[in-house]
């Protein structure tokens, strides 16, 4: 993996397997995870990652730390705690919220976006969006919870689609 040479903002990192940097703006990435952000009501300064790589890669994180040796479409690794999934939160010691990092399949996603018949760059954002809410606290566990994180997601896509 290649990290970009300059960071695009200091709150962001975007990490770019080289196979995927013909496919993947981290310019369109950045706006995406920007704009979910200030939607959400996430004030500065905070810290995430975002990962785009291929499915081996998310297979060995997924059996790694989830102990489920199969193939997803984004994990996220969530540094803030349960019971701070409200975004008013302390701030920790450095000033810094860590959010904590999103990684995404980009194999899997271009096979979702054919699925579903619509564009990569669609699919991609349904992911960014999807992955950044985990680090926000949002879940689909429970069937609640799972209609109030795809209304969320329904209205961040609309936000971003009309952007891109």
């Amino acid at each position: 993996m290649k990290e970009l040479d300059s960071p695009l903002s200091d709150e962001i990192g975007i990490v770019v397997d080289e196979a995927f940097r013909e496919v993947v703006d981290e310019h369109w990435v950045e706006s995406i995870a920007l704009q979910v952000l200030r939607t959400e009501g996430v004030a500065q300064p905070y810290e995430l990652s975002l990962v785009f790589t291929d499915s081996e890669t998310v297979q060995r994180l997924n059996r790694d730390y989830r102990g489920l040796d199969e193939v997803t479409d984004v994990l996220a690794f969530r540094m803030l705690n349960p019971q701070d999934s409200d975004v008013s939160f302390a701030v920790p010691p450095d000033g810094v919220t860590h959010l904590g990092e999103v990684i995404i399949s980009c194999p899997r996603a271009a096979e979702q976006a054919g699925e579903q018949g619509h564009s990569f760059e669609y699919e991609l954002a349904l992911l960014i969006i999807h992955g950044l809410l985990h680090l926000l606290g949002h879940d689909h566990e429970e069937p609640e919870e799972e209609a109030r994180m795809k209304e969320k997601e329904r209205r961040l896509m609309n936000h971003a689609t009309k952007r891109s």
